[in-house]
């Protein structure tokens, strides 16, 4: 069951204190800790005598096999606490979790998939989920991934836990945009194969981070020649980046592939950027009616065409969308680009300005968690 997140999490320790394991039952020692690992945490392991009180009432999940629940039963009753059972035709099962005070009885492996959610619960804690804004252009060239950059560069300067998802395979790479191309981490080929649950805390340590912006994390693609994940892939991706709280960010194709459209029903609203022009307006009116299928929440982000062009809230009243804002052009952006600066850097450009204001409509305010400054 190795894989590129529990490897990273084996080789820089778990996030949390893992869950506690009693039993003498070789194989399903080997089963549980297999699954400790993919969801990102290590486990304590008791054999013989029954843990300690203190164990026993400190650990996040406590997991008993059904050869040890009779020398258990003696303990503190707790929440959190799972009877592995042995043998699916031993009615007497079911009368020892109720000595024990057990939660749930399980069997393995046909419960593997519920256990492991249930261990990423426990050592993760839960928690508020992150809001997830995807983000779309109207045309192509709109600036969809320039806006979905600042979003997320704005976000993390206020100290937010903040993790930017590269959903466009031919977009060039967020990575490029943010400057960071060079930095090491995880990206979107070693992910394809990610299946169930993936520790959202053991995915923000291995994506590559901005070194001056260390809450924010972006996976990304490399340059290689993979122009898809699967949807099973993006859907673990996004659950695990949701459950850190904060914000996710999600540059979304226009093109809606299954990893796409799995990434729009995993948001919690979307952000279509469409040029005041004619042509941008019609090409987008056929990107909202495919997002609408998938995500209730679309708005229109308008970029203005000064002195000509639509008016921002007839575009909006004519693709059936709520009006986000406009977004002004930002004067040195190609240049700021060409030079490794993230849009959304400069505090007092229009990017950062509609971030800011969009971003406080949208989350509630949260106190610092030591992102820094550009």
């Amino acid at each position: 069951m190795s894989t590129p997140l529990a490897d990273h999490a084996a080789a820089h320790g778990p996030e949390a204190a893992g869950p506690l394991v009693v039993t003498e039952d070789e194989g399903l020692a080997e089963h549980v800790l297999r699954l400790c690992a993919a969801a990102g945490t290590e486990p304590r392991l008791i054999r013989g005598a029954p843990p300690t009180r203190g164990l026993w009432e400190s650990a996040p999940l406590v997991l008993v096999g059904d050869d040890r629940a009779e020398r258990c039963a003696g303990l503190p009753r707790r929440t959190g606490v799972l009877l592995l059972g042995l043998d699916l035709d031993d009615p007497g099962v079911w009368v020892r979790a109720v000595q024990l005070g057990a939660e749930h009885v399980l069997f393995l492996p046909d419960a593997e998939a519920w256990l492991l959610d249930r261990i990423a619960d426990a050592t993760e804690g839960i928690g508020t989920p992150a809001l997830t804004v995807a983000v779309l252009g109207g045309r192509g060239g709109a600036g969809a991934s320039t806006l979905a950059c600042a979003l997320a560069v704005t976000a993390a300067r206020t100290g937010r836990r903040t993790i930017l998802v590269d959903g466009d395979p031919l977009g060039g790479g967020l990575d490029v945009l943010l400057g960071g191309e060079a930095a090491g981490g995880l990206r979107w080929p070693d992910l394809a194969g990610s299946r169930g649950r993936v520790s959202g805390a053991e995915l923000a340590k291995a994506l590559p981070a901005l070194k001056r912006l260390s809450s924010l994390s972006c996976l990304s693609w490399d340059r290689g020649d993979t122009l898809a994940v699967p949807p099973e892939a993006m859907r673990s991706v996004l659950a695990a980046s949701r459950r850190r709280g904060g914000l996710v960010v999600v540059d979304v194709p226009r093109r809606l592939d299954p990893a796409a459209g799995q990434a729009l029903e995993q948001s919690d609203t979307a952000l279509l950027v469409v040029p005041a022009e004619l042509r941008a307006v019609a090409a987008a009116g056929r990107v909202a009616a495919a997002v609408r299928m998938r995500l209730d929440d679309v708005r229109a982000v308008v970029r203005p065409l000064r002195p000509f062009g639509l008016l921002a809230h007839r575009i909006a009243r004519g693709l059936r969308l709520e009006l986000a804002g406009e977004l002004e052009p930002e004067p040195g952006l190609a240049a700021d680009v060409e030079q490794g600066v993230p849009p959304g850097i400069r505090t007092d450009g229009p990017l950062a300005r509609f971030c800011e204001t969009f971003l406080n409509e949208v989350l509630p305010p949260v106190p610092a968690v030591g992102g820094g400054v550009y």
